[in-house]
């Protein structure tokens, strides 16, 4: 009976949207909480379908904060990126690079293309190479650069090359220069947006004292951890951009109107460059047609 049960799956996934091969997701921020603000949503949706999906910070983020630095700051924000990761069921790295001083050398893009091969990514998330902060940009450009070097075995030879490139896409930024962010894949997290919060609250050091501290809103804060959570939830905007709604209606159809928080993505000219029908299965979210 257990071959019966393998066919059914086999030709029962591509009808519910899904694909019976499992995508392996990983995703770079420069700081512990980057990949959280714009791909939590996301990972949330693969972790329930039992995909694998890992955040890597590039930088420990051991400068982000108004009294605490250094060592003691960065274990801090280690274990709360743990901790988010365990609330939605992902991995999270940090590395040991400081916070404010990242750029883009030839040992940071190893360590780059060290992790993409090392977790044999189908997909591959960064932010792109323009940002007011320059370790948001020079991890774009990092991730930019290990593209192509993922597949070149003469290169980081103590792990295997990728045989098939995967497909790199950008997080959304606001930015307009050289040119604005392009929405090719925007998928609806109105479903897991609980899980979302819970992740961005587990970086109390970010959302909670330093982000508030440097916008001006510390006293704004509350103490109870209840609270201050019912807070954070003001602060995430309805995050549906009017230039997202058409690629929400080509996948998503009528019911697009109705979605209130999503998460966008931009297809890199880097990598592999995926059909209409690998999207879907990449992103087996949409409804099927």
């Amino acid at each position: 009976m257990a071959w019966l049960m393998i066919l059914l799956v086999l030709i029962a996934a591509p009808l519910f949207g899904q694909t019976p091969t499992q995508v392996r997701v990983i995703a770079f921020g420069a700081h512990p909480d980057d990949c959280d603000l714009r791909a939590g949503g996301l990972a949330a949706k693969y972790a329930a379908l039992g995909y694998k999906v890992k955040f890597v910070s590039v930088t420990n983020g051991d400068a982000g904060h108004q009294s605490m630095g250094g060592g003691q700051l960065a274990k801090r924000r280690r274990a709360e990126a743990q901790e988010a990761a365990r609330r939605i069921g992902i991995e999270y790295e940090v590395l040991d690079n400081h916070d404010g001083e990242l750029l883009p050398t030839l040992p940071v893009r190893n360590q780059v293309i060290r992790e993409i091969r090392q977790w044999k990514a189908d997909i591959v998330l960064s932010p792109r190479p323009n940002d007011y902060h320059p370790d948001h940009r020079y991890t774009g450009v990092l991730v930019q650069d290990a593209a192509y070097m993922v597949t070149v075995p003469n290169l980081v030879t103590d792990v295997p090359a990728l045989r098939k490139n995967p497909v790199f896409v950008y997080f959304w930024d606001p930015f307009t220069q050289p040119q604005p962010f392009r929405p090719d894949i925007v998928v609806s997290i109105d479903d897991v947006y609980p899980k979302k919060l819970d992740m961005l609250d587990a970086h109390v050091s970010q959302f909670y004292e330093w982000l508030p501290w440097h916008d001006g809103l510390l006293e704004q804060v509350p103490k109870d951890p209840a609270a201050r959570k019912q807070w954070l939830a003001t602060q995430q905007p309805d995050n549906v951009l009017p230039e997202w709604r058409p690629a929400l209606e080509k996948r998503y159809g009528p019911a697009a109107a109705n979605i209130k928080h999503a998460e966008a993505f931009e297809i890199t000219e880097y990598g592999r460059q995926p059909s209409e029908q690998e999207i879907r299965q990449m992103f087996p979210f949409f409804p099927v047609k």
